[in-house]
């Protein structure tokens, strides 16, 4: 039997349809008060219901950390540890020692780079991971693109490894909408590439650039209909377009613009809906993640499911510098929701230019 170590942050994702940038600390209970819902539990019980493998033995954390998704399934598996009510960075590095001191062959986790960082503290190189994508912040390249690619990953891992980047994000700057990133560290995950998200790419800031961005802003503002809502995503590519019409940009955050003017700041995914309810009209134009390709469901969770239901695929606009988009050999999708993500997948334009659009491939 294959000896699987399983531990969940029940909390990682939960500030992401909320609009918050994580669920560290007192940013938990703000969450909780906003309204959010788990969701690491949905995201486990997905990857478990899609696994064939017959050879596998779980050890796993207690209750919400593990125990309570494994127990729904006909996984054979033992309990290790104990949790409190309320569970810290520390219960997950305790437990895994206590894993890895039971020989497990390799280790699963659901979360986002915070956890990554946590269990990289744990594992370091000695045990290989796979890590199931949950959490608002997840730019390391260890992360499987969806709970659909962890479950094949886990049915198909072999004695094959590689190394792969875990990223240490500034809280503080990411609070303030800034990305500030610098390498953690690396852990081992099973290798098989296209299973991999990839890590994210800097921003190119040459002048071309820049010049680049400015024609793609034009054509978008020229094309823009006074009575449609205009979501815009995070990233640099959007904050030219709300310069150009003189408003303010969350960078990584989602604003709204009616008719040139700012009618939403640093919106979730509540304020969404209610936008939609009430003018009926909404396209929402976001970019790719440069290195990886995603356009929803990494670093926009407020623009949810449920949202992309009401708005559709054909109100979508995709813009990209002809770089990023030139270094990616498709844009992907991950909503958590696979029925949305199928329907979003396929061609779709892109917009790279004054005038000037390509066809590109979405994956989920």
């Amino acid at each position: 039997m294959v000896k699987i170590g399983l531990i969940v942050n029940p909390r990682a994702g939960m500030g992401g349809s909320v609009g918050l940038k994580g669920t560290d600390g007192d940013m938990y209970r703000k969450a909780l008060s906003l309204g959010s819902q788990p969701v690491a539990p949905e995201r486990i019980r997905d990857v478990l219901a899609r696994v064939t493998r017959k050879d596998l033995y779980f050890i796993t954390a207690p209750g919400m950390m593990g125990e309570d998704y494994l127990k729904d399934f006909s996984f054979e598996y033992r309990v290790m540890g104990t949790i409190g009510r309320e569970t810290s960075a520390e219960d997950t590095k305790r437990i895994i020692h206590e894993m890895i001191e039971e020989n497990i062959h390799l280790l699963t986790f659901v979360g986002g780079d915070g956890t990554a960082r946590d269990v990289l503290d744990a594992v370091g190189l000695k045990i290989p991971v796979i890590a199931i994508p949950s959490g608002v912040k997840m730019f390391s390249s260890v992360f499987t693109f969806s709970a659909r690619a962890a479950a094949e990953m886990i049915d198909s891992f072999g004695d094959a490894f590689v190394e792969k980047e875990v990223l240490d994000i500034n809280e503080e700057a990411f609070a303030d909408n800034r990305l500030v990133a610098k390498l953690y560290g690396y852990v081992r995950v099973p290798d098989i590439q296209h299973l991999l998200q990839g890590t994210k790419s800097a921003s190119d800031v040459s002048s071309g650039a820049r010049d680049n961005k400015s024609e793609v802003a034009a054509y978008i503002i020229e094309t823009m209909d006074s009575e449609t809502v205009y979501v815009l995503g995070p990233g640099t590519t959007l904050k030219t377009i709300a310069d150009a019409l003189g408003q303010k940009k969350t960078l990584l955050g989602i604003d709204a613009v009616l008719d040139g003017k700012l009618i939403g700041e640093d919106i979730n995914e509540k304020d969404l809906l209610l936008l939609y309810d009430k003018y009926k009209k909404m396209k929402i134009v976001v970019t790719p993640i440069g290195g990886n390709g995603f356009i929803l469901g990494r670093g926009s969770r407020q623009i949810s499911a449920p949202v992309l239901e009401r708005v559709g695929k054909e109100n979508i606009i995709v813009v990209s510098t002809l770089d990023k988009v030139g270094a990616l050999e498709s844009l992907r999708v991950d909503t958590g929701d696979e029925s949305v993500d199928r329907a979003l997948s396929g061609e779709i334009r892109v917009v790279i230019g004054y005038r000037e659009e390509i066809a590109m491939e979405v994956r989920f």
